[in-house]
């Protein structure tokens, strides 16, 4: 299975396959935009699109907020979480913290979550949750739903960062002649 290809994850993810994808998450968005100044990561391509800038900061604070439920649900037997809210929580936000701390902590975070995943049998992936907005979930059909849903953003981050202008360097000045 590729990586970044959302189209491949229409079919059945298996625990390790979910594993695998949201503990490469954080590296891929980090090899798409690490080298992005602050400029690129505001450029709007148009009135209907996203910033880089904004789609790291969603990825960022939905991952953590999703890794957050995950290990409440396991760890303190939660059985209610808002899954989709957490998912999704709004696009059009800036990033609070300078992009690579940004990455750093959400690395951190998610390889305690996939440190924690790689510990799951059966059971636990079958667990349910009640999400108010989409009903019963188990906790492998969670990681399934944010797993297509981080692989599509680094697709959208793939796509608008070959998209940026290219920076205009003309060379250096030359002089001014007479007459010429």
């Amino acid at each position: 299975m590729s990586v970044l290809n959302p189209m491949e994850l229409q079919e059945e993810m298996t625990p390790a396959d979910v594993v695998l994808l949201l503990g490469s998450v954080p590296e891929r968005v980090s090899d798409l935009v690490f080298w992005l100044d602050d400029t690129q990561l505001r450029y709007r391509h148009g009135p209907a699109f996203p910033t880089l800038g904004s789609l790291v900061a969603h990825l960022v604070d939905s991952g953590t907020k999703v890794d957050a439920l995950l290990r409440h649900a396991h760890l303190d037997g939660k059985t209610t979480a808002d899954v989709r809210g957490a998912i999704d929580p709004g696009h059009d936000q800036d990033l609070q913290q300078p992009l690579h701390e940004a990455l750093e902590d959400f690395a951190r975070v998610r390889r305690r979550t996939v440190d924690l995943l790689h510990g799951w049998g059966k059971s636990e992936w079958e667990r349910t949750v009640s999400d108010p907005r989409g009903g019963d979930v188990t906790l492998l059909e969670m990681c399934r739903l944010v797993a297509r849903h981080e692989i599509g953003h680094i697709s959208q981050i793939r796509n608008l960062s070959a998209l940026l202008p290219e920076p205009r360097d003309l060379g250096p000045m030359r002089p001014a002649t007479n007459g010429a």
